[in-house]
């Protein structure tokens, strides 16, 4: 095989390697523009991950890198004059010049070309001389030359992101990966710091734009840049001279294409590492990712090249390369684009105790968790759950509850177990189950499903529980199987759960009331959802496994489609569902009155807690979002006039709603849509909402309008809760993706909400709490007492199962 290398970086090379480690009778050749001994920057990162991949694939680079390494487990964070510690990490550096040199030696031994000062820039002309070849693998960094090129064949995206950032070297000795954060007139600057060698570190410097332009820096005035920043970490430096190398003030650009390769006049072309994608330097993934490319292409070309190595397999290969490695790609640049979003808004975490702000950092990727971190560093764990469990008994104004007479009984609880406080309102525990559409009303009227249903969610032991969202009138309604509250038949059918629970339980209920708006008159969730009603069908038709039972409830009921209002008068499907009539002011003051009917016949049924749904694009969300609500009055336009009747819909029913009891408010925090709400859109209604009564933010996402496209991940939306709970002081829910005790416990510990929310979890399982409670030995869940001796057989289950593992685990024999 003929093989041209764009690019001799630690991509092209380590790519050039492998191959013709692999395919002896290839030749493969390499172009860099620079000379061998030429290097930006100073020092890289690998973690102990890709160290083994290295292992794996050629064990000479490897022995080699490995011999060069400084090697650390922990990682210092210093802020507001505190410096915190963990351990557990296991990263490693190495000096850029040093890993290319090592990589050369062994490109040199196996006979790879490499050819440099040789500017391999691709356009028309230069690509006659790759005429030819079997493959062209570009692997010249983020400014590809190939990509751009080809940007058509690629279709690459860039996120240029918001922040300032420089890559600096210092001669300094550093114990641990260090982070430290300054502050000046300017503003907030952040530092990223780890040594590569003895007496040698990279520090990277960061701020945002405003801070950069405040500063009277110039982008490309490195003696200028070194100066400014030996002042501002004078005490972190200790001394230590700033250097410089090529040192410029940039914006990092997150790159993807949608495609990696294409061919050319029969010739296959190929991006590898930052050329195809980019991962913010925060997670140290750039090296990671183009090696780990490297050999993702590596072993697609091993397996899949015939034995003439014909252009079909080239291409076969290729196309096995980006499916298999897509995944880990995205997987990464997400972890990456979550944690880079830490350090855009380090003024949001300013105000936190450094106890937290160390947790915030550690787990802001959503990579460590609660339990991986106590995995790492147990004792930080410990201290960080007392010092937080400390801090809510003082908010709370409660005493540290024992179990035994002399030791706390939540001192060492994980977070999920404290209590909580809304008004006069008290939760046992911050689990909560979300609001979940059954689908099995009839005329609104909830049954003996939901009476069994949100029972066994209470005896399992979360601290509040929700209603699914129920409506203020029949035409309010999503489907003709949701549950409503505008007659005393409803109410009184609530009660008879709400009596069960209060009577068996500590939990509490939460009463959400929403109207469809647009989204409604459709389908049950099992059929077509969001999709319109046939004009006569079964209101309460099987889904497939639904017992008969379920079935036969409304066989024979004729449902017809019934008229929908919305701000605007815009379907949610064109051309599917129906078009809504634009409200009137008078349709205004009904729904009100609807609204605070159903809040009194909520009070009636005895509820501890009441919600409105103003999120997923239905009615009062449509009123908030610009995609929906086209108005050109006082309820249409700017985000001022859209809160409007909003807020006086709110104001309402918080009049009527008793004053000891709380009032939450569910937010789609972005539409997730250009030109939709936005997340800085979301702090200003909070704000607007806290101001008039309101005691929660239950803050969701999306599901505005089929133009939707969220980015799904562990947690996706806790972002947008610790952004609203920070910015605007007050009390959040974050919910969406969240199906761990473990993930519960990161979210309070790291300061991202106040309550968690699960749904399909506690559909899987309605005994979530108290079973997490059993796994982690707590004692204080509310288990009921007819349960007791389910709930002793499980407390010795997980014991057993802990002192076995804890056995083996000293069986073990320690390494090296």
């Amino acid at each position: 095989m003929r093989i041209e290398i764009i690019g001799g970086g630690a991509a092209g090379l380590y790519a050039a390697i492998l191959i013709r480690k692999s395919f002896a009778d290839s030749q493969v050749t390499v172009y860099e523009r620079n000379r061998a001994d030429d290097t930006f920057g100073f020092g890289i990162v690998l973690s102990d991950e890709t160290l083994s991949n290295l292992a794996r694939a050629d064990a000479p680079t490897h022995r080699e890198i490995a011999a060069n390494f400084a090697y650390w487990d922990d990682i210092h964070v210093q802020y507001k004059g505190h410096v915190l510690r963990s351990s557990g990490h296991g990263f490693s550096g190495i000096r850029r010049l040093t890993l290319l040199q090592i990589l050369q030696r062994r490109a040199d031994q196996l006979g790879v070309q490499v050819k440099y000062q040789t500017e391999a820039k691709v356009d028309a002309q230069a690509l006659k001389q790759f005429k030819g070849a079997d493959l062209v693998i570009a692997a010249d960094g983020i400014n590809s030359s190939v990509r751009e090129y080809f940007r058509e064949q690629f279709q690459p995206e860039v996120d240029l992101r918001s922040n300032r950032f420089t890559w600096l070297g210092a001669k300094m000795n550093l114990p641990a990966f260090y982070y430290s954060f300054r502050e000046d007139a300017a503003g907030l600057w952040n530092m990223h710091a780890y040594q590569y060698t003895p007496g040698e570190s990279t520090i990277v410097i960061e701020t945002t734009e405003d801070g950069f332009q405040r500063s009277g820096l110039a982008i490309d005035d490195e003696a200028a840049t070194a100066a400014y920043i030996e002042k501002v970490f004078a005490p972190d430096l200790n001394g230590a001279k700033v250097l410089t190398n090529r040192s410029l003030w940039r914006q990092f650009p997150t790159i993807r294409c949608k495609h990696w390769s294409h061919t050319h006049q029969g010739v296959p072309i190929v991006l590898l590492g930052d050329a195809a994608h980019t991962a913010h330097f925060s997670i140290g993934s750039g090296t990671k990712l183009a090696l780990e490319d490297s050999i993702a292409l590596h072993d697609a070309l091993l397996a899949g090249l015939d034995p003439d190595h014909s252009a079909q397999s080239v291409l076969s290969a290729l196309s096995v390369y980006e499916a298999t490695r897509r995944d880990d790609v995205s997987r990464i640049q997400h972890s990456a684009n979550v944690s880079l979003v830490f350090f855009e808004n380090v003024k949001r975490f300013w105000a936190m105790d450094p106890i937290q702000f160390n947790v915030s950092i550690l787990t802001r990727s959503k990579q460590i968790t609660y339990e991986n971190l106590r995995l790492r560093d147990a004792g930080l764990v410990t201290d960080a759950t007392r010092w937080w469990n400390r801090e809510q008994a003082t908010q709370l104004q409660v005493p540290m509850v024992t179990q035994d007479g002399a030791t706390p009984g939540w001192l060492d609880a994980p977070p999920m177990f404290a209590p909580f406080r809304l008004r006069d309102l008290w939760l046992p525990n911050r689990v909560v189950v979300s609001p979940m559409a059954q689908y099995s009303a009839v005329d609104g009227v909830p049954n003996d499903w939901h009476l069994v249903h949100y029972s066994s969610r209470a005896l399992g032991g979360a601290g509040l529980v929700f209603m699914e969202m129920t409506c203020p009138s029949a035409d309010a309604r999503i489907t003709p199987g949701c549950t409503g509250l505008w007659n005393d038949e409803q109410m009184l059918g609530f009660k008879r759960i709400v009596d069960f629970v209060h009577s068996n339980t500590q939990s509490k209920l939460c009463m959400q009331l929403g109207h469809a708006g647009r989204k409604g008159s459709t389908q049950l969730g099992w059929d077509q959802i969001d999709y319109p009603l046939d004009e006569v069908s079964d209101s309460l038709g099987a889904a497939p496994g639904v017992a008969p039972a379920v079935a036969r409830r409304g066989v024979g009921r004729t449902v017809q489609n019934w008229p929908l209002i919305a701000p605007s008068p815009l379907p949610y499907r064109e051309g599917v569902n129906q078009v809504p009539r634009a409200m009137t002011r008078s349709d205004m003051d009904a729904l009100i009155a609807q609204f605070v009917h159903s809040a009194r016949l909520s009070q009636r049924a005895g509820f501890d807690m009441l919600e409105l749904h103003m999120a997923h694009g239905y009615l009062l969300a449509s009123f908030l979002t610009p995609i929906i609500n086209q108005r050109r009055d006082q309820y249409g336009g700017s985000l001022a006039n859209r809160l409007r009747f909003p807020l006086e819909l709110f104001e309402a029913v918080r009049a009527a709603w008793p004053k000891s009891k709380p009032m939450s408010v569910r937010l789609s925090a972005t539409d997730w849509i250009d030109g939709g709400i936005t997340a800085s859109d979301s702090v200003q209604i909070a704000r607007v909402f806290k101001a008039a009564g309101c005691d929660l933010i239950d803050v969701s996402s999306g599901q505005t309008d089929p133009a939707s496209k969220p980015i799904y991940g562990r947690m996706y939306q806790a972002g947008f809760s610790e952004q609203i709970r920070l910015e605007v002081a007050v009390a959040t829910m974050a919910v969406g993706a969240v199906t761990t005790a473990d993930q519960v416990n990161t979210l309070l510990l790291s300061g991202r909400a106040d309550l968690v929310a699960l749904a399909r979890p506690h559909l899987a399982d309605p005994y979530f709490t108290v079973h997490a409670a059993a796994e982690c030995d707590y004692r204080g869940a509310a288990w009921p007492v007819q349960y007791h001796n389910g709930a002793s057989q499980l407390y010795g289950t997980y014991k057993r199962a802990r002192d076995e593992a804890q056995r083996k685990l000293e069986q073990t024999p320690a390494k090296g």
